[in-house]
This record gives structure tokens, C-alpha cells and sequence, in this order.
């Protein structure tokens, strides 16, 4: 991939993503972020290539298997515009690792004050990752795993529930607010195609700038034509795209 003409708000954007997405079993081995949680989200439990180290490719990758294989983890590699070394994709390709689960991330350039249209309920993070574990049918270690990342994250999750006026959940998001920059996550529906994710998202957004989030960003599944036009009429466009690769078969 060439990141050539990719804003600084992208690159703002994927470094905050890493921030928000950070589990408290990850650690450093050559200039790769290695994330080994047990939970159902695949950017805390993959390989960030942030730097080009000093090991060969094919020792890294070897070092990096065996930490996976401790941890009961099947070994995956997030690659981004800026993973290096800069021809990562083609190499891990050429190995025969299969590309899957890409996602697109959106931007929101600027973040313009309006009333909130719904009101919040907020959660603390145990009450929040059973919820949303619910909603897509999680494991309890997995919803275990979920409520121990967003309680330890190096940025402060704030995770949210909409409801109806007899109390009935609508949809449940969460976001993370840091240096003007708002990042949009787990946005789900109980009630799907009834406006409510725009509902929330809306809530959200406006809470957030109320915080001094002057900008935001999204990730979402490259696939997910549905919750892309939702986004974009929210006025967050398109910055880039990021995979998965993996030795294995297409990992859950």
C-alpha cells in the first residue's frame, strides 16, 4: 500500500485508534506491536507493524508465532497504509496468507455543534461489554475480555445505551475523546434500520464536541454498504483501508 497523500488527520486517526484499541496484554518485539487478548475484537489481538526492525522478516514472523501460540491465539497481522517494512502485504501474500476482514476507516473533518437529539444512558465498562456481547452473541470471555480492555485503555472510554421512554434498548455506542479528536466504536442496534444507530451517532457526536472533539473518525467493514451511507450522512468520507493476514483460515 502507498500512504502517499494520506492526510495527517489519517494518520491522527489510526494512532488514536491504536490508543483506544490497546488491551493490557500487548508488548514490543522489534518494532511490532503485538496485541494477544483473548477478546472477540481482532485489532487487540493481532500485529500492528509499526517500525521496520532489525530482524529478517522471516525471524520476526517466528518469534512472533511463538508468542501467539503461548498465548492460545491464532497469529494475525493488522496491515495499514504504514505497516512496515512498506512491502509487508505483498510479502505476507506471496507466503500464501490470505487477506480478509477488510475495513474502511471514515473521517469527519470538522465536528459543528448541534443539539443532541436523543438522550444517553451511560454505562460503566462490565455493564457496557455485557450489552454489547449480547447483541452479537459473544462468549463470556470474550465480553470479559471487552470490559477488561475499555477499563484499562490508555484513553478513557465512555460507553453509551439508547433507549426508549419504557426503557428498551434502541442501540449502544461508545467513544473515546482525545486531543479534539473523537473516535466513534461498537456502534450496534437492537432494533436495526429504524434510524436509531443515526440517532445515536448523533448524541454521540454532539457530546463529544460539548468535550472539545473538534474532529472524528470511524472504523467499518469495507463490505458494510449499509452503515457507510449512515456514516456519510454524518459527513464522514473516506481515508483509507486496512486487512488481516493470517496463516490460518479466515480467523472469527
Amino acid at each position: 500500500m502507498n500512504h502517499a497523500g494520506l492526510s495527517e488527520l489519517a494518520l491522527r486517526a489510526e494512532l488514536a485508534g491504536l490508543d483506544a484499541s490497546a488491551p493490557p496484554q500487548q508488548t514490543d518485539i522489534d518494532g511490532w506491536l503485538i496485541r494477544l487478548s483473548p477478546g472477540k475484537a481482532k485489532r487487540s489481538r493481532c500485529i500492528n507493524a509499526l517500525r521496520e526492525g532489525a530482524l529478517p522478516l522471516d525471524d520476526l514472523l517466528a518469534r512472533c508465532q511463538r508468542a501467539y501460540d503461548a498465548a492460545g491465539l491464532p497469529l494475525a497481522v493488522r496491515v495499514t497504509p504504514w505497516s512496515r517494512p512498506a512491502d509487508l502485504d505483498a510479502r505476507l501474500a506471496a507466503k500464501g496468507w490470505g487477506a480478509f476482514d477488510a475495513a474502511d476507516v471514515m473521517l469527519l473533518e470538522r465536528l459543528v455543534p448541534e443539539p443532541a437529539p436523543a438522550a444517553l444512558q451511560a454505562l460503566e465498562a462490565p455493564a457496557y461489554a455485557a450489552l454489547v456481547g449480547a447483541l452479537r452473541g459473544s462468549t463470556v470471555t470474550a465480553i470479559a475480555a471487552h470490559a477488561e480492555r475499555i477499563a484499562s485503555a490508555p484513553v478513557a472510554y465512555q460507553g453509551f445505551a439508547l433507549k426508549d421512554e419504557a426503557g428498551t434498548l434502541l442501540a449502544c455506542g461508545q467513544m473515546v475523546v482525545a486531543g479534539g479528536l473523537v473516535g466513534l466504536y461498537d456502534i450496534a442496534s437492537a432494533v436495526p434500520r429504524q434510524g436509531h444507530g443515526e440517532r445515536l451517532c448523533r448524541a454521540l457526536l454532539a457530546l463529544a464536541h460539548a468535550q472539545g472533539a473538534r474532529q472524528a473518525y470511524l472504523q467499518v467493514g469495507s463490505d458494510n454498504a449499509v452503515a457507510q451511507r449512515l456514516y456519510a450522512r454524518l459527513g464522514f468520507r473516506f481515508a483509507y483501508r486496512y486487512h488481516y493476514r493470517s496463516p490460518e483460515a479466515e480467523l472469527t
